[in-house]
């Protein structure tokens, strides 16, 4: 109860529940006496945030200038969670047929297509990689972990509140339903593993994912003022310095 409550201070009632079930799953698995049992959980609000489209100029336009632009554009332009974009590495993408394979303990690998946007964000990055990782840091991990700075950074310069990392996930989810996509289409966009629904979408091609994600994602750069019918606004970018 001790490490549920500290947890859910300081970390949020979602990490601290996630932990009970963690810890209770492998007492049961080895039969030992669960101490997690009779531990109340945390209430838990679901979330619909997502980048609304009076919100997304802003958001590209505090991007300007941010070290991190590419990564929180390649959250948006992917719909992949944002651990799998920190530890994105060069030998998982396939720029022949732009897409990039991520690994994932559930269920081994799952591919994501890629958009022009996102194959144009990595190309520039390729010309002066130096490391296996995309997001290279400084931890032991090798790869960017943590965000959380240069996420507040931009939130702060573009005046959206309540935002997550994760929720620009979602947004690509609420912008493919709202293009029209079907659920199926969005699941397998965004590597949902709902195990009913795993055969179904694997027999989906990813031409039509492709297509879904790319009118999503064209319809968020319109709204931010960019794309082919809109005015364009180069984000500035320094192609010879790492950041």
């Amino acid at each position: 109860r001790a490490l549920h409550a500290r947890i859910g201070r300081d970390h949020g009632p979602y990490m601290a529940n996630r932990v009970l079930q963690l810890l209770s799953a492998v007492f049961n698995w080895h039969e030992l006496p669960n101490p997690c049992k009779g531990v109340r959980k945390f209430k838990e609000e679901k979330r619909d945030r997502f980048l609304k489209p009076d919100e997304v100029r802003r958001f590209f336009e505090a991007l300007a200038n941010e070290p991190l632009a590419d990564y929180f554009m390649l959250c948006l332009l992917t719909g992949a969670r944002r651990s799998d974009v920190c530890a994105m590495r060069w030998e998982d993408i396939d720029f022949d047929s732009a897409t990039w394979t991520v690994p994932d303990p559930k269920v081994e690998r799952y591919t994501v297509p890629l958009v022009p946007e996102a194959v144009e964000i990595l190309k520039a990055r390729r010309e002066w990689a130096a490391s296996e990782w995309v997001f290279p840091g400084r931890g032991r991990t090798g790869h960017l972990v943590e965000p959380k700075r240069a996420w507040r950074r931009v939130l702060d310069k573009a005046g959206i509140e309540d935002l997550r990392i994760h929720d620009l996930r979602r947004t690509l989810g609420s912008w493919q339903a709202g293009a029209g996509a079907n659920l199926l289409t969005i699941g397998k966009a965004l590597g949902h593993k709902n195990i009913n629904s795993t055969m179904i979408y694997a027999r989906l091609d990813l031409d039509p994912v492709r297509q879904s994600i790319q009118t999503a994602t064209r319809a968020i750069l319109a709204a931010a003022g960019q794309g082919d019918d809109a005015e364009v606004v180069d984000l500035p970018r320094r192609p010879n310095k790492r950041p």
